[in-house]
């Protein structure tokens, strides 16, 4: 059961209480689970309970023991309890989230780099512009991928001519000028912290890969640092931690091939700690996506496939997919191989929605 699982059932349990009466209160547009906190319960928690006392009158543990008999025995879900003020705690149903992840994972393999992408946008025809400013244009950029891949038709104008040298970091501009339309049609305007520096010089300094990185990773409303920091190869550098993930999940498959065996998503990839960090976050990229495109928020997904990636080297530190010595290649070897290819179209698929390269090998 993912995290997007858990929500709608939670959700569906308060429709069910109000729908009987047992609850007076308006059902929220969606539910918040998140992993549990140090100290607490089970797998997942959520502060519904709290967030639905006040109107419905009631206090916050009668409200959630309202909620736990309705979702006792709920596929998934092997137990619900009850701490603190209100707060639902929910450890997952281990055989029936073995099955899911497996299929969580055969399902990113089976999609590609077009995992998480979505219609979230679908029929929404959306208009941005920017001024002739380099993080603008690719901010812009970015928010265009993003927006398409969750099925917006996107337009983009900039208020005059573009720079030659937004071409080398894979810009292009649909119009130049503001367009003669109503107000109520202009479009929205992408207006981050300027860069402080022409694309020309971010390009010789940097190259197209580490200048998009730097001008994207922060959030609009805050500077963007384009140092040499972005060039060095180290687990210090955020855009090295995400390629360098990639290229060695990448190296596993090749690994297993020399080896002779190929991946398989399987029960045996959640038995690792780790295995099931890096399985979360993975599966939180659909959700990821769609809020970077809604919010036009490109750093949101660039801190995810950080996320990404630190899950993925802890996985790789305390699991290996490859079989050590004369160890032979074992249905958790193929599982956990699975696994690592997962992450790594997770990576590359986040890449190309920035604008990043992401390459087999460093």
């Amino acid at each position: 059961m993912t995290p997007a699982d858990l929500s709608s059932t939670v959700l569906h349990a308060v429709r069910r209480a109000v729908d009987e009466d047992a609850l007076r209160a308006p059902v929220p547009a969606r539910v918040r689970v998140e992993r549990t906190r140090p100290g607490g319960r089970g797998d997942y928690a959520s502060a519904v309970a709290l967030q639905l006392a006040g109107p419905a009158a009631l206090p916050a543990r009668e409200v959630a023991e309202i909620l736990r008999v309705r979702m006792a025995g709920a596929p998934g879900i092997g137990r619900v309890e009850i701490t603190g003020p209100g707060f639902l705690n929910f450890t997952l149903d281990a055989a029936a989230d073995a099955a899911a992840h497996g299929a969580l994972v055969h399902q990113v393999l089976e999609r590609g780099t077009r995992y998480g992408h979505g219609d979230a946008l679908a029929g929404v025809p959306l208009q941005f512009s920017h001024a002739r400013e380099v993080r603008a244009a690719v901010t812009a950029d970015a928010v265009r991928r993003l927006v398409r891949a969750q099925g917006a038709p996107v337009r983009i104008s900039c208020h005059s001519t573009s720079d030659p040298d937004w071409a080398r970091l894979g810009i292009a501009v649909d119009a130049h000028g503001q367009p003669p339309v109503p107000p109520a049609e202009l479009p929205t305007e992408i207006r981050p912290v300027p860069a402080g520096a022409a694309a020309g010089e971010l390009l010789a300094r940097l190259g197209p890969d580490a200048t998009r990185w730097g001008l994207l990773r922060p959030a609009g409303h805050d500077r963007a640092p384009l140092g040499g920091e972005l060039l060095v190869q180290g687990e210090g550098n955020p855009l090295f931690l995400v390629r360098y993930a990639h290229a060695r999940a990448h190296a596993f498959t090749l690994g297993a091939r020399r080896l002779g065996f190929t991946s398989d998503p399987g029960r045996a990839v959640c038995e690792e700690p780790e295995a099931l960090a890096l399985l979360a976050v993975i599966a939180d990229h659909p959700a990821v996506l769609a809020a970077a495109a809604r919010h036009r928020a490109p750093d949101r997904l660039a801190r995810h496939l950080e996320a990404v990636a630190h899950a993925f080297f802890d996985f790789h530190d305390a699991a290996s997919p490859l079989p050590a010595g004369d160890e032979k290649p074992s249905a958790a070897h193929r599982a956990r191989l699975a696994l690592a290819e997962a992450a790594g179209t997770v990576l590359a698929g986040g890449l190309s929605l920035l604008g990043v390269s992401a390459p087999p090998y460093l």
